[in-house]
């Protein structure tokens, strides 16, 4: 049996370089930070320079080291040109966390032709956008790597006005899956996280709007009786960007207190 020294050297991040899109906020923040914590190197990346910069502020305060970039997902050429400046400053891409992502809320037969290729472009081509340059970078170093597709439970389950973005999320698993395949003789695992209700919706236009009704049914369909918070995704993210997961590829892990088993 594996002693407790080499079990917690599996899920150490030390001397790893990870990228975080969606870095600047929510989810993508708290991953950041916790893979920081870890021992990795983080490059957090996104559309809001503040945002981006107050991570890497909290990041350096903690003593992490870290670096930011303003890029575009929906452009293939910015994807590239920031995985290309993440890798020029750091010297190796090891990890890298995919999370970017928007939603619409619409009925299906209100959803405009522009909020449907608005959300698509953002969480799916971006996403495959991404994964490409960091896959790319990863096979030219030739040493493997960890890709983390952020998803959602909404690529299992159907919620009301979120057509496109339950399209996009499911396209998102299976795009995690043929990666894997592809991948797999370069070393690279590919995997995604499907958080469920958190503590820190989509901001702006994209959030949910809370109910009292809404809260009291999230609770009550999901078996732990809360929603998660953002730091429930970092032991989940640090698990699949380290050796604690060597032979985890092309799996969705839901991480929702239980709501998609009821």
């Amino acid at each position: 049996m594996a002693d407790s020294e080499s079990i917690s050297a599996r899920f150490s991040m030390a001397g790893r370089n990870v990228i975080v899109t969606g870095g600047g906020y929510g989810l993508g923040k708290a991953m950041a930070m916790g893979l920081s914590s870890a021992g990795a190197r983080v490059a957090v990346a996104g559309r809001t320079r503040e945002r981006l910069s107050e991570t890497v502020r909290q990041i350096e305060s903690a003593g992490g080291r870290t670096m930011y970039h303003v890029f575009d997902a929906r452009d293939r050429f910015s994807c590239d040109e920031m995985v290309h400046a993440v890798a020029s400053a750091f010297g190796s891409i090891e990890a890298a966390v995919v999370n970017h992502g928007i939603m619409e809320v619409s009925a299906p037969h209100d959803l405009s032709e522009a909020a449907w290729r608005s959300v698509i472009d953002t969480n799916l081509s971006g996403c495959f956008y991404c994964a490409r340059a960091i896959g790319e970078q990863m096979i030219r170093q030739g040493n493997g790597g960890s890709i983390v597709l952020v998803s959602s439970n909404g690529s299992l389950l159907a919620f009301e006005g979120l057509t496109a973005y339950g399209a996009s999320k499911g396209g998102v698993d299976m795009l995690c899956r043929q990666l894997a395949s592809e991948w797999g003789k370069d070393g690279i695992r590919v995997n995604t996280l499907n958080p469920g209700y958190t503590t820190n919706p989509m901001g702006g236009r994209y959030e949910i709007r809370t109910t009292p009704e809404l809260e009291k049914e999230v609770v009550r369909r999901t078996p732990l009786g809360r929603r998660g918070s953002p730091d429930d995704l970092v032991g989940p993210v640090v698990f699949l960007c380290s050796d604690a997961s060597c032979y985890v590829s092309g799996h969705s892990l839901v991480v929702d207190g239980g709501y998609a088993i009821n």
